[in-house]
């Protein structure tokens, strides 16, 4: 069995395993297996029973935990079996708090380890209270705002608006049991977010052929509640352009990304943004637009797992609350599934999300024809540069392919009927001179690039 999030193989014993046991009990507990090697092969363990005493009083007495230690023995070979539980408190290794995440193993400091013992003792920090905050600081329109579109939704009771600010945002959780506002009351409704933090701002850029090129920015200062709907507007007069088609004699001037695409990307990066951290950045290309957050994914799911059906969980379930309520959001974990089927619709192809830099993000492409993208899919190289080619200058014939690439008349339909299986291209004509390739610009290449086929 290969390693997994919460399993580990160690083929022999070190006392500096003692970190992974460290880190598996800050997450979701886990089991250290010594005498098995990387493939889950059994190798077998010298001195195991020295081991098995040494183990169990090595973890108690520099961790301060109790784990199971199991011996276990498979073709005459032992191997050890240390099954470690979550922690209810933080534990640290040598004054070190470890964690493990995914597959690896991490030292957890300043934001990370603050967030850490947060969550031990049951907090977040969209909970912690604001010292001399008051219902002064919170913007009285936005609030009735949020009421308005609750009642609309039949989220809240329409007595809502008759009812006290304090009571209603009691009854939101956004007041502490000492009726102290919370970060999360003041980043949804504050007037001033600088009095919790200094990162709360949206920065969008337009920048040119890399991300050193910048030509123009914007930040947007508003409470979150606001926020969507601000960047939006930045974004249609601004950055973003409107081309115009037909259908029939109707005028469209849809945008060149879907419109409820981003604004479900963006409104997930808003909710799901770790507020302890940096800014959201939202970076605008020729051929691209990318959307990155602060804040990983929560542990009990995956970029694969995002695309399937799956449950939500919200990093700020107070304040994925309050969007809930207003009918902004759904609380069924399809937002990325919705934001994938809009590029669809729109002839685009699938977004890429990742996680890197300890965020999120997510990219929106024009086309598919970029080489970052194409790279990504089973494409030798001659055929990564006929479709540049092809994006550059339109179309190519048989001919013209053959003299770009120093290659026989075979191997030229070769590759062309291999990049219209794939829906990549179209040809037009049947046979003869007039024939020659374009790009599939439409929703079929879109969906066939995207899926590698």
């Amino acid at each position: 069995m290969p390693e997994q999030h919460n399993i580990e193989y160690k083929q022999s014993w070190r006392d500096e395993y003692l970190k992974w046991i460290c880190g598996f009990a800050n997450a979701q507990g886990g089991k250290l297996f010594i005498g098995i090697d990387d493939d889950g092969i059994v190798v077998g363990v010298d001195e195991y029973g020295k081991l098995m005493d040494d183990i169990p009083n090595k973890v108690v007495n520099h961790l301060g935990l109790v784990a199971d230690v199991n011996l276990h023995k498979k073709e005459n070979r032992h191997y050890i079996e240390i099954v470690v539980p979550t922690s209810s408190v933080p534990i640290a290794y040598h004054g070190i708090y470890h964690y493990r995440s995914g597959s690896t193993k991490q030292e957890l400091k300043g934001i990370a380890l603050q967030n850490l013992l947060l969550r031990k003792i049951g907090r977040k920090w969209e909970d912690m209270p604001i010292e001399g905050g008051t219902l002064k600081d919170l913007n009285e329109g936005t609030i009735q705002l949020f009421i308005a579109k609750a009642v609309e939704k039949n989220r809240i009771p329409s007595a809502a608006g008759e009812m006290r600010i304090d009571v209603l945002l009691k009854n939101l959780d956004l007041i502490t049991e000492q009726g102290q506002l919370t970060n999360a009351s003041m980043l949804l409704f504050g007037k001033d977010l600088m009095k919790v933090t200094v990162t709360a701002s949206f920065k969008i850029g337009r920048f040119g052929k890399s991300s050193h090129d910048l030509l123009f920015h914007d930040i947007v200062e508003t409470n979150i509640f606001d926020m969507a709907d601000k960047v939006m507007e930045v974004l249609k007069t601004k950055y973003l352009i409107r081309p115009i088609s037909y259908k029939g004699l109707e005028r469209l001037e849809p945008l060149e990304y879907p419109e409820s695409a981003l604004r479900e990307a963006v409104l997930n990066s808003i909710i799901h943004k770790d507020y302890s951290s940096t800014y959201i950045f939202l970076r605008v290309y020729d051929d691209r637009l990318h959307l990155w957050n602060p804040g990983s994914l929560p542990e009990e799911l995956s970029i694969d797992e995002l695309r399937k059906e799956h449950s939500s969980y919200p990093r700020n379930k107070n304040i994925a609350n309050v969007f809930f309520k207003s009918g902004y959001i759904e609380s069924w974990g399809r937002g990325i599934n919705k934001i994938i089927d809009a590029c669809f619709e729109a002839g685009l192809p699938e977004p890429l999300i990742e996680e890197e830099q300890g965020g999120f993000s997510i990219t929106f492409l024009k086309d598919i024809y970029t080489e970052d993208f194409l790279r990504r899919y089973d494409l030798e190289e001659r055929h990564i540069k006929v479709l540049l080619f092809m994006k550059a200058n339109e179309r190519i014939s048989n001919r013209e392919y053959q003299e770009l690439f120093n290659v026989s008349k075979r191997t030229a339909s070769y590759d062309l009927q291999l990049l219209l299986e794939k829906n990549l291209i179209l040809k037009i004509g049947s046979t003869g001179k007039g024939t020659y390739y374009v790009l599939q610009r439409g929703n079929k290449g879109a969906k066939s690039a995207a899926k590698g086929q």
